[in-house]
């Protein structure tokens, strides 16, 4: 394994360097989630301005900030928790605009979520910042933004359809670009302007489709019965290159696929009308194709004429690679022990800036290369967190935290690191923290899994310490030896910071099948619907914590939210004698009702063996055990797993007088939209928990 290179100096004592002079504790569950929330952070093509969301307790305001000094500067006032989302921040190539979208997803019946019960509609809306006139202006219901070359025009998706919108003309309306059967996503205009291709999803299969604005037509240069994605212009729009996956007949979601068909990469070239296939993946590890990482929208990079940039497991850990398309070679641009979660290119598309947690797995760090395959550089070393780099002129902006401090923007300038706007960081925020340790559990079958040990901040133990177990959700997530880079995790490992504050021992475990670990812990034989083997990790980490000398092993509580309220859910039917109570957070109670959500073409009816395996996999069929107290809490708008879920296991454990507890939002999502909703959740979940271990205390 290569050794990296790393840079030291201008890293160190960074959070000691800006922040200073904080309150020295803090009461309250709000204190901890009181910090404003950054994403979308994204720079003008000159590298000269950055934009981002913040979303401070609820409140979603789009920021810009300038070169020389990037202040930074309000663009839009949407008051409120009014549970309105903001995102898809694109500057326009002349960089004169700002587009973004404001609104919410649909339901299955159309509906757009609206928690806050507005009285107005929530849908989503396409917005355009003027940033020399300094002027907001409202274009049209829809999303996926995706501007011209010349900056003129605005293609976007909205009613299933491609439309097309003037920037430079507020007079001018909307128009519908063209007309296709199939849902169109993925939107890449060629370099030149002339044409515009796209994904078109149809009922089992995808096309790439191309629309000609000369003739006015849309065509499908290589259609096929496989699933193409991630449409991507050669520089000088000659040609345009995707990914081509084959099709399973039974693809069961929440199941293991350590391999498959292999994927490939086929390239279309204008000038001939010819399409081949470039690339194609090995037999074996790497050959299914993994669409959640990188976490970008594309999978694809093309920066110069000859060299082509995909992800590829072929190590058993996600790797960029690059594909010489003269010589048909591929190099590893990031070799070693560890995975890239996103990627982006240098100003002068000469190098790769990507995040990942080599030498490092419980944490995200800044690493660049060039393109030709020289020694990969870590940027960021250290004990922070670092994600979403944009390069600048002068500089390099990115989004990071640490064991004690939230996600905050910064800038790397001159050797030096400074926070963006630290004067809105609120000075109640709580200085006294524990920092986790990172532990290994031994699951009950031998399987190593990991995590992060939060003890009490500078309290010893006075006899034993009650203690918790998080389980996060997805199951392809990580908790982290910090905040976390998403909002619904950070949320979460502030009350675990929380709980500790409180005299708890807290273990947040990753669980096989999630990520940070490689493709084999990932797809973890048997995981899932097709076994559920990660409750193995889940009692094998409930009999480490109960063998501590400081845990009490007669209070140990449960909590977690989505997967994390499935295992919180079959630990307590499975093991009740290893935990007191728990939290199940919108969690998954039988798999038959959760895959439908995901697949729904997925009948049990039709597919009898599967279902019962899946069946067996979930925690209603281990209910007959069930006896410790739980609060389930859920939106009833949830898109992500039914609300029917938390019904059916109420009335289970209703007739079998298991003492139960709800907290249900009306009109809520998956991933809360109202701040006052996190709050509501979370002082329940802590005071849930805190009253039974009072009780047996």
């Amino acid at each position: 394994m290569p050794v990296f290179r790393t840079y030291l100096p201008i890293w160190l004592s960074f959070f000691g360097l800006i922040f200073f002079g904080l309150p020295a504790s803090a009461q309250s569950l709000s204190d901890y989630l009181s910090v404003p929330f950054p994403s979308e952070l994204t720079r003008n093509t000159a590298g000269t301005a950055l934009a981002w969301v913040f979303n401070n307790q609820g409140e979603r305001t789009v920021y810009m900030a300038e070169a020389p000094f990037f202040n930074g500067q309000k663009l839009t006032s949407f008051p409120g928790d009014n549970g309105v989302e903001i995102s898809a921040l694109t500057f326009s190539p002349d960089d004169h605009f700002l587009v973004f979208t404001r609104g919410n997803t649909v339901n299955a019946s159309g509906e757009p979520a609206n928690p806050g019960q507005l009285q107005e509609s929530t849908a989503r809306v396409l917005y355009a910042y003027h940033t020399v006139k300094k002027t907001l202006r409202r274009i049209a219901p829809g999303a996926s933004p995706c501007i011209s070359p010349d900056s003129k025009y605005l293609a976007y998706i909205a009613s299933g359809h491609v439309w097309l919108a003037t920037l430079s003309d507020s007079t001018a309306a909307p128009t519908r670009l063209f007309q296709s059967r199939g849902i169109p996503g993925q939107l890449a205009w060629s370099p030149d302007g002339s044409k515009l291709a796209f994904q078109s999803r149809r009922e089992n299969h995808s096309f790439i489709g191309v629309y000609d604005r000369l003739s006015k037509s849309v065509s499908f240069p290589d259609p096929s019965a496989d699933e193409d994605a991630y449409p991507t212009w050669s520089p000088d729009g000659k040609k345009l290159a995707f990914i081509r996956v084959a099709p399973r007949s039974f693809d069961l979601p929440f199941t293991p696929k350590p391999d498959a068909y292999p994927w490939q990469i086929r390239v279309i070239d204008f000038s001939t009308g010819q399409t081949k296939e470039w690339w194609r993946a090995d037999s074996g590890k790497g050959s299914a194709f993994n669409g959640e990482l990188p976490a970008s929208s594309n999978k694809l990079l093309w920066p110069t004429p000859n060299i082509l940039l995909f992800p590829w497991e072929k190590t058993g850990w996600l790797h960029i690679y690059s594909l010489d398309l003269q010589k048909n070679t591929v190099r590893d641009l990031s070799p070693g022990n560890g995975e890239v979660e996103n990627w982006h290119l240098s100003v002068d598309q000469q190098s790769l800036y990507y995040v990942s947690n080599h030498g490092d797995p419980e944490r995200r760090h800044i690493w660049k290369t060039t393109l030709n395959g020289s020694m990969p550089q870590c940027l960021s070393p250290g004990k922070d967190i670092e994600w979403n780099p944009v390069e600048l002129k002068t500089g390099l902006a990115f989004l990071y935290s640490s064991a004690t401090r939230p996600a905050w923007p910064a800038l790397l300038q001159n050797g030096q690191r400074s926070a963006l706007m630290a004067d809105l960081f609120p000075t109640r925020f709580p200085t006294r923290m524990s920092t986790p340790q990172s532990v290994s559990i031994t699951g009950t079958d031998g399987a190593l899994s990991f995590g992060q040990l939060f003890l009490p901040p500078n309290q010893p133990a006075e006899g034993k310490y009650p203690a918790v177990i998080f389980l996060h959700g997805g199951s392809r997530r990580q908790m982290l030896a910090g905040f976390h880079y998403g909002q619904y995790y950070s949320h979460a490992y502030a009350l675990n910071q929380f709980f500790a504050s409180r005299g708890y021992a807290v273990l947040a475990l990753n669980y096989r099948s999630g990520i940070g670990y490689g493709l084999d812990f990932r797809e973890a034989p048997d995981y899932g619907a097709a076994g559920a083997s990660e409750v193995r990790d889940l009692i094998g980490a409930a009999q480490w914590l109960s063998s501590r000398p400081d845990v009490d092993p007669s209070r140990i509580s449960l909590w977690g939210g989505s997967y994390g309220g499935y295992l919180t859910a079959h630990g307590l039917a499975q093991r009740p004698e290893l935990f007191l109570c728990g939290v199940d957070i919108h969690g998954v109670h039988d798999w038959n009702d959760e895959i439908p959500t995901f697949a729904p073409w997925y009948n049990p009816l039709n597919h009898p063996e599967a279902a019962r395996k899946a069946y067996e996999s979930s925690p209603e069929y281990y209910a007959h055990g069930w006896q410790d107290p739980v609060l389930f809490i859920h939106g009833d708008d949830d898109r992500n797993v039914p609300f029917g879920e938390t019904i059916r296991m109420l009335e289970i454990l209703r007739q079998q007088q298991v003492p139960c507890e709800q907290l249900v939002f009306p009109d809520e999502v998956h991933s809360l939209l109202l701040h006052q909703n996190w709050l509501k959740a979370y002082q329940a979940t802590f005071d849930f928990i805190d009253k039974y271990t009072q009780r047996t205390h």
